[in-house]
């Protein structure tokens, strides 16, 4: 399918793809990836275990099988990224077309940064960054807060945030915020996108949940750590009249 939509996209030489064949795009591109990245997930976790196993023959098997799947995803990525750079954002006359395609330029850089390292890594990680706030820069002015590409785009930016930038609080602020400015509009959403926009709100909603309880752990763990060390240094009264402030807060 991948080369089906490759075709038809250098087939409509300077013409905009319509929205039906953008999606298919996406779609085919998503599929090939999704599954890549999922086996690249498991077999990074087997590698972990086995090593803390000291299994060194099957760690050798395991990064060598690792490293293929990380070829396949270099490939697809530059595939796509060649195609967005020379047809597919040039040719994008449309907000909508534009905001969705920098998007599409953002998941793939984002897609190479989850698993390329030092330079490498630190490259996508930018370039990533980029095409996210040109998307943004757009969708914030043209688009309205709960059309799905722009909430789309906002899911996704707020995870590059928390997952490849290890920015919580940016990631949660930028999903609440969009979040919050959907909901506000949510009375003028048409009957068209309102499937596609509430779906994406109830993902933001999904990753706040998450990541909010998450930021509640480290904190616990971030006082414990402290306490212990307090208590330490002044012991005796001082503990209990920690424990009774931790009490009331």
């Amino acid at each position: 399918m991948v080369e089906f939509m490759e075709k038809v996209s250098a087939s409509a030489e300077s013409e905009e793809l319509s929205v039906e064949e953008r999606n298919l795009l996406s779609v085919a591109y998503k599929n090939v990836i999704g599954a890549r990245r999922a086996s690249w997930r498991i077999v990074s976790s087997i590698e972990q275990k086995e090593e803390s196993r000291g299994n060194e023959d099957h760690v050798t098997l395991i990064r060598d099988y690792r490293a293929k799947i990380e070829s396949e995803l270099s490939s697809i990525c530059g595939g796509i990224l060649k195609l967005l750079d020379s047809r597919l954002i040039p040719s994008a006359a449309a907000k909508d077309s534009k905001v969705f395609y920098l998007k599409m330029k953002g998941d793939y850089h984002r897609y190479l940064a989850e698993f390329k390292t030092g330079a490498e890594r630190k490259e996508a990680a930018e370039s990533t960054l980029t095409a996210y706030k040109s998307a943004q820069d757009i969708a914030n002015s043209e688009l309205a807060p709960t059309h799905p590409i722009r909430l789309g785009l906002a899911l996704n930016f707020s995870v590059f945030y928390y997952e490849i930038l290890n920015s919580p609080d940016r990631a949660c602020n930028l999903a609440k915020q969009a979040f919050d400015e959907a909901i506000a509009e949510l009375d003028t959403l048409g009957e068209e996108s309102y499937k596609d926009s509430t779906l994406i709100m109830q993902l933001l909603r999904d990753n706040l949940t998450l990541w909010t309880s998450d930021l509640q752990v480290n904190k616990i763990y971030l006082f414990l750590y402290f306490y212990k060390r307090l208590i330490h240094i002044y012991p005796g009264k001082q503990e209990y009249n920690l424990i009774e402030n931790t009490v009331e807060y």
